[in-house]
């Protein structure tokens, strides 16, 4: 009777401690990104979260570009074992909205300190609402720039163009053999040059792609390219596009300010960065992603998710981020422990300087699908296949289906 006893109390305090442990494990947060160029900076940045807390557990994962994690995030959820966070590039995040595959975060924002709201570039934190509802969280934030080979300009004895106006006749000046403007069949990059001369290319969740300003803008870059004066190129062709912007085949092309670091190895480039031109007004599309929570995770997921972002969102954290990546911080704050970095680095001022200027981009979720016709209608345009107009009716009508 003793030794049963015995047993029993054994087994008893066996189970105690096996449900104390088990109750004291972390919650486990994963967590797919597509920051492959800085995953170990992630990876830190996670560690570090992990380190300062025993509730949850950070666990991150490259999954790929923004071009390839869309179908990877559909399989997982198919099979049901999804991410907790995901990274959502501005247009595919409105998608995973309208699929109602996102968890509304309106509940976690109502706790959050208003002056820490206030904080956020307002187009940054509006582009985490989808009808009023918020479903995405910033962190790493672009915006289109001007990139230009400094060398090349300077022996030219032209100026950094601060209009589209200007750009066309500096591009017309500096020939000399080559095609000073290397134009990617963007959208991205369109949106902004639709932008300054005061267009949309959505209205009211419709597509106008075929608006006065958007035939005026394609117009502008097909008579360049028909010129002499510019190279059209598509996205898929960015590594030939680099070796012609090294060789000073092209010497300025508007991209993203992200793209710095990538730039910046390029040999024999004398690397410059100015804001993206204006024209009748300046103003561009913040580029970038939110993060979002996936459908499905549990509540305790999705508070160690919202803790995470919120270490995130830190400010040496975020001032970290920026020198690491290139990226704009999301709150303006953070901007003052920036002063001397921006000092040594003024050429990557220049996304910093825009911040005020900036637009969320279209929220339409159908607009992740949409950009293929605009950026098809660009490269037709551009090309020559199609005038401009004529391309952009038929992305219009290949979008209005």
């Amino acid at each position: 009777m003793k030794r049963s006893a015995l047993l029993s109390t054994a087994l008893l305090t066996l189970s105690l401690v096996t449900l104390t442990r088990s109750a004291a494990a972390p919650v486990q947060i994963t967590f797919w990104h597509s920051m492959e160029g800085v995953k170990d900076v992630v990876a830190g940045y996670a560690r570090d979260f992990n380190a300062s807390q025993n509730q949850y557990e950070v666990v991150p994962t490259s999954a790929g570009n923004y071009r390839e994690t869309p179908a990877k995030l559909q399989a997982a959820i198919k099979a049901g074992n999804a991410p907790v966070m995901f990274q959502a590039e501005f247009t595919y995040f409105n998608k995973l909205v309208g699929d109602g595959q996102l968890v509304n975060l309106d509940k976690y924002e109502s706790g959050l300190d208003s002056g820490f709201v206030k904080d956020f570039y307002p187009a940054v934190w509006k582009a985490g609402e989808v009808g009023g509802v918020r479903y995405g969280l910033p962190w790493n934030v672009s915006t289109p720039v001007l990139f230009y080979n400094a060398a090349a300009l300077r022996s030219s004895k032209a100026s950094v163009p601060k209009t589209w106006t200007e750009l066309e006749a500096t591009a017309n000046r500096v020939r000399k053999g080559r095609r000073p403007l290397l134009s990617i069949a963007d959208a991205w990059t369109f949106e902004a040059l639709v932008s300054t001369r005061g267009g949309r290319l959505v209205a009211n969740g419709k597509p106008t792609f075929d608006s006065p300003e958007a035939v005026d803008a394609l117009e502008q870059l097909a008579r360049m390219v028909k010129s002499g004066s510019a190279q059209t190129r598509t996205l898929d062709e960015a590594v030939g596009a680099a070796v012609d912007f090294v060789r000073g085949q092209n010497i300025m092309v508007a991209a993203s300010i992200a793209n710095w670091t990538d730039f910046q190895k390029l040999p024999f480039v004398e690397l410059g960065a100015a804001q993206f031109p204006c024209e009748k007004v300046c103003t561009v599309p913040i580029g970038g992603a939110n993060l979002g929570v996936v459908k499905g995770s549990s509540a305790q997921e999705q508070a160690g998710a919202l803790a995470f972002w919120k270490f995130l969102m830190e400010p040496s954290r975020l001032a970290d981020w920026v020198k690491n990546t290139a990226y704009v911080t999301p709150r303006k704050s953070v901007q003052a422990a920036l002063g001397d970095y921006y000092a040594k680095n003024p050429y990557r001022k220049a996304a910093y300087d825009q911040m005020d200027d900036t637009t969320p981009r279209p929220t339409a979720p159908d607009y992740y699908t949409w950009q293929k016709y605009l950026e098809d209608a660009i490269h037709k345009a551009s090309t020559g296949q199609m005038t401009a107009q004529a391309a952009l009716q038929e992305a219009q009508r290949r979008a209005s289906q």
